[in-house]
């Protein structure tokens, strides 16, 4: 179809998550809760990582970088949902939607790169625990970080601007937010190449971090089951198993919305498991870290009993 017979699309009206007006209120109950945990659990966890001095490790810079990231693609998607939740004409503006994918394909990928880079450092912990600190310098880990946003920044732009120079027939996007795969089937145009794109940029993201991560757990794995004491297998496997948990949970889903081909879509069902990674995975981070981590929870412990008011909130 010639894109030159369509009107340019000003704003896209987004479906939202349900439709029915009884399950809304409890929709947007639900939905606000999980992400005031999100921002308490990651500010919190961002700063009791910079004030407890037992935590200046790059396991725990790593962290805090990872709950950076989690604020920031949960705030790109849940206020605009929030407000769908309540609003007569659930409307986001064309450059907002821009916005608004671009935010999320940056902290997704990024995250993505980052959880590979923590694996390679609980590598190093377990099997080259003398070495840990000086592997593991300053520098080098401030170079991993800063590589996970230069790919992350990489693949967004490449994300958003192939998206939007798409012509679109319609203005209506079955979704809560503006992802790549619900805008490419509002397209006048051929996707054909856009989509080969998002495959690509999804699968060597997907492999090379897959790869890394499971080869690093492989040795890691190998290392544990040398360790002849059951003490200290257990420690051991303690150090990475929140780590392994938030793997797990990130790229089931991940793996399951983008490594498949566009006829594989049924955009109902996958707005619920984009619920899953935009609004729960960011709340279940904090949790995971700080519920199976000792230091954590003895930094926390700290904490509040230097705060009194803390006693109360926690």
């Amino acid at each position: 179809m010639d894109s030159k017979n369509h009107t340019k699309v000003n704003e896209f009206v987004l479906l939202g998550l349900v439709n029915s007006r009884e399950l809304k209120p409890l929709c947007f109950v639900v939905i606000l809760i999980m992400y005031l945990v999100t921002l308490v659990g990651n500010v919190g966890m961002i700063f009791l990582i910079r004030i407890d001095p037992q935590l200046q490790k790059p396991m725990y810079f790593f962290l805090s970088h990872l709950s950076f990231l989690d604020f920031g693609y949960s705030s790109a998607i849940a206020p605009k949902m929030l407000e769908n939740f309540l609003a007569g004409k659930k409307t986001i503006s064309y450059k907002g939607c821009a916005v608004q994918m671009y935010f999320f394909v940056f902290c997704a990928s990024t995250e993505c790169i980052l959880l590979a880079a923590m694996a390679y450092d609980r590598y190093v912990a377990i099997c080259n625990p003398l070495l840990y600190m000086a592997t593991m310098s300053p520098n080098l880990c401030a170079l991993m970080v800063a590589g996970s946003y230069l790919v992350g920044f990489m693949n967004a732009m490449t994300q958003t601007i192939s998206t939007f120079m798409l012509s679109f027939c319609g203005s209506v996007i079955n979704h809560f937010f503006c992802d790549v795969p619900p805008l490419l089937a509002l397209s006048c145009t051929d996707t054909s190449i856009h989509e080969m794109v998002l495959f690509v940029f999804a699968t060597v993201l997907g492999i090379f971090t897959s790869v890394e991560i499971v080869v690093s757990y492989a040795f890691i794995l190998s290392a544990i089951l040398r360790i002849h004491s059951t003490e200290g297998k257990r420690k051991a496997f303690s150090t990475c198993a929140s780590h392994l948990v938030a793997v797990t949970v990130f790229y089931g889903t991940t793996v399951f919305m983008y490594l498949r081909p566009s006829s594989n879509y049924a955009m109902d069902q996958d707005k619920w498991v984009s619920v899953f990674y935009t609004v729960v995975i960011p709340m279940l981070n904090p949790l995971i870290y700080s519920l199976r981590n000792k230091e954590v929870k003895n930094a926390l412990r700290r904490e509040r009993e230097k705060i009194p008011i803390l006693h109360v909130i926690i």
